[in-house]
């Protein structure tokens, strides 16, 4: 799985010179992602700052932010709550900062969004005296915080997708997906869904196309950066999601899930396999409603001769350019970042750690016994570009696939305008 090519590799900013446009709004205070008045200011300040990040379904923000303003009552975190749908995130982070608002101190980005908004200037680049320690971090998670050699956010948690079975039903996890696929006649026989990930038009169906693409053999863009979606290992994998669509083994009602809806299908026992992220472990094994909380297990996602390759997930820690408090914001970041926090959250709400010492944690892993599994995951997954141009790759990827799943392009038609709408973006710059 080393040798696998990027998904779309961080060569991809020189090579797809997309308009900024496709960015998603207009300049911030700090131009080509470094310096700046705004980045130069108040690097001392501290005092009360606000945090925002998504939902909080696992309760696992509150009760470390508890903490944080018990030991320092002269700098007290507010926690603003955003929805739980990542677009919505994006776009409320965008709003803020090109209203160059303060009172979005820190805030947690979407690995697939650092490099976008450093681009735009609207992240304090945490070098010199904001800089962090990352030596003891996953490299994946700090090459994603990372833009042009700077480090931009802190990393928080990383992320990795992972096969849910019901072990009650199928004692051996499949280790490809034709062997998933040949199993599915024991859904059927239990009258369940066989098999779900997210297939709604957004950010989720980009993840389980490029991993479906990936785990074929395939690649969107080639080692050069260009795309390289007219391939049969390419064809072979959103050929895969197609035809399970098609015939039933993804259930028809998948088609407007994201990680939510499908995460609840497998929790009230009507899915015998299910792609999602770690996150959803303590929700199945806590929830009350739970129907399948001591029968499910984890495995590696299936590929086509054994693992397949998720794309890397997980969310940083970055301080906006616009705070007045920017050294009570990096105190912040670095609380995050604690052993003792690290292990809260995978504790907590199943959160994929970015520290390499809690992964070695024994009574943590007795406690989680699928770090293991997520520590694989992570390790083969496939990278999403380290690049300011990703909202015009992503739209071309979720437009086209839908369309394929919906049966209203083949999927040879479907790779084809996918590949000849990333190349005429760059072509238009």
């Amino acid at each position: 799985m080393k040798t696998r090519r990027f998904l779309l590799p961080a060569a991809t900013a020189g090579i797809l010179a997309l308009t900024l446009s496709a960015c998603g709004g207009g300049g911030g205070g700090t131009t080509g992602g470094g310096g700046g008045s705004d980045a130069e200011a108040n690097l001392d300040g501290r005092g009360p700052i606000t945090y925002v990040q998504g939902k909080d379904n696992n309760n696992v923000v509150r009760p470390f932010i508890e903490k944080w303003n018990a030991a320092h009552p002269d700098e007290k975190v507010t926690f603003k709550e955003q929805t739980d749908k990542a677009d919505q995130q994006h776009d409320d982070l965008v709003q803020h900062f090109q209203a160059k608002q303060s009172d979005y101190d820190v805030v947690s980005v979407d690995v697939i969004w650092t490099a976008e908004f450093a681009a735009k200037g609207w992240l304090q680049p945490l070098k010199d005296k904001m800089a962090i320690d990352t030596s003891k971090m996953l490299k994946a998670p700090v090459e994603a915080s990372t833009y042009k050699g700077t480090l931009y956010a802190g990393p928080k948690d990383s992320d990795g997708g992972i096969l849910y079975y019901r072990k009650d039903l199928v004692p051996t996890p499949p280790k490809t997906w034709d062997e998933m696929m040949s199993m599915c006649s024991i859904a059927k026989a239990n009258n369940i869904g066989c098999y779900s990930g997210q297939y709604k038009q957004y950010e989720g169906l980009t993840v389980n196309a490029s991993e479906a693409i990936n785990s074929a053999g395939g690649s969107v863009l080639d080692d050069q950066g260009k795309p390289s979606l007219n391939t049969p290992e390419a064809k072979a994998g959103l050929e895969n999601l197609v035809k399970a669509y098609a015939d039933g083994n993804i259930p028809q009602e998948a088609i407007t899930y994201q990680e939510e809806e499908s995460r609840r299908a497998f929790q009230s026992g009507n899915l015998l396999f299910h792609r999602n992220w770690p996150y959803i472990y303590s929700l199945i094994t806590t929830e009350g409603s739970s129907a399948v909380k001591d029968k499910f297990a984890m495995a590696p996602l299936p590929g086509k001769d054994g693992p397949g390759a998720s794309s890397l997930g997980g969310h940083n820690a970055a301080i906006s350019v616009y705070s007045k408090n920017k050294a009570t914001a990096l105190d912040f970041i670095k609380y995050i970042e604690t052993e003792e926090n690290q292990k809260f959250f995978a504790n907590q709400a199943s959160l994929a750690p970015i520290l390499t010492s809690v992964y070695e944690d024994k009574e943590l892993v007795a406690k989680l016994p699928y770090l293991s599994v997520l520590q694989t995951s992570i390790q083969n997954a496939v990278p999403r570009p380290v690049t300011p141009f990703y909202p015009a790759v992503t739209k071309a990827i979720q437009e086209n696939a839908y369309a394929a799943l919906k049966g209203e392009k083949p999927v040879e038609t479907a790779l084809s305008d996918m590949q000849k709408s990333i190349q005429s973006s760059s072509a238009g710059s």
